[in-house]
């Protein structure tokens, strides 16, 4: 129905204030399979007629019990899907702040 809205609510901000972040957090990193996610999913939706190109755009909208519904959705699946992405991106990040990114400098001095 609508579960990709939240991870795509967390993309805007992201994408937005991008600059804000620290180079060593990887945003864009974040970012990629974020709105990577949105877009697999997006498509899905649409492709089981639960996006519309006509108001109210999600059908789940049409009605107040289908609301509902939507909203709980958002919640349950939309929240953890994000959780999910971010909890990737944070172990890449790590991994890639204390493993790979100090052997990269100390082969860079050796070479030079």
């Amino acid at each position: 129905m609508a579960c990709f809205l939240v991870p795509a609510a967390a993309g805007i901000v992201t994408t937005v204030f991008r600059k804000k972040f620290p180079e060593k957090y990887h945003i864009k990193w974040f970012n990629t399979m974020i709105w990577g996610a949105v877009l697999a999913l997006l498509v899905e939706h649409i492709w089981h007629g639960e996006v519309v190109p006509w108001p109210p755009f999600l059908t789940a909208m049409s009605s107040p019990g289908d609301t509902a519904a939507m909203i709980s959705e958002m919640g349950h699946i939309g929240l953890p899907m994000l959780i999910a992405v971010f909890l990737v991106w944070a172990g890449m990040v790590l991994i890639y702040n204390h493993y790979i990114a100090p052997e990269s400098k100390t082969k860079t001095a050796q070479t030079a």
